[in-house]
């Protein structure tokens, strides 16, 4: 896929969506970071469920210490995983304490050495809480890029450095929630909706769907 091509398809996304965001809501960075990491397969709106409940009773390190294990335990409980990611949040929040004054630090070596936290989860906090033009690589991204030519790759990685080389300057800061977006709603895993795509005549993929 040429250059214009690339600034085309997010031109197209910015119009549709000038200001996205994430999904999950958040108030602070340290919300953003347990809501994605509660988040692990486990779907935006399941977490934003169980957050509802948590966050207004804890949402600071010593706050969520202080429920316990058991007691993190019983909000997040509707949530896959919840035992290990009840154990994950418990340790972050007394490495946050720690060795970082119970803020969320803004590097990633520092956010991938928290329990829990791999280089998917630094990416989305860099991005969404601290501005940084990182592109965090899930299923519907990897998908997306994939499908229509914008970043081809045999796995997440690779993708992600793809995205990261070719996405224009411009639309860096944001072109991880349009890809995510987009893949969430409109190019679909099993029958993704090409009548409606706002990029169908710029993707790349043979299969499109006419209805």
């Amino acid at each position: 896929m040429n250059p214009a091509k690339r600034a085309e398809i997010y031109r197209r996304l910015r119009d549709g969506n000038p200001a996205p965001t994430t999904e999950l809501r958040f108030t602070s960075p340290f919300e953003l970071l347990v809501a994605v990491v509660l988040s692990a397969q486990a779907t935006d709106v399941g977490v934003n469920k169980a957050t509802a409940r948590l966050f207004p009773v804890a949402n600071t390190p010593a706050a969520v210490l202080a429920l316990g294990e058991a007691g993190l335990r019983d909000f997040i409980k509707t949530i896959g995983l919840y035992q290990t990611k009840a154990k994950n949040v418990i340790g972050l929040c007394q490495q946050l304490l720690a060795l970082h004054g119970g803020q969320v630090p803004q590097t990633r070596e520092a956010l991938e050495a928290l329990p829990g936290v791999g280089r998917k989860t630094a990416n989305v906090v860099l991005n969404t809480a601290f501005g940084e033009p990182t592109i965090a690589v899930d299923t519907h991204i990897f998908r997306v890029a994939n499908r229509t030519g914008l970043a081809r790759g045999k796995d997440v990685r690779q993708v992600e450095d793809r995205l990261v080389k070719f996405t224009p300057a411009e639309f860096a800061r944001d072109a991880h929630h349009w890809l995510i977006l987009h893949g969430r709603y409109v190019c679909k895993a099993r029958k993704p909706a090409c009548p409606r795509c706002p990029i169908y005549d710029l993707c790349e993929y043979r299969a499109k769907t006419d209805d």
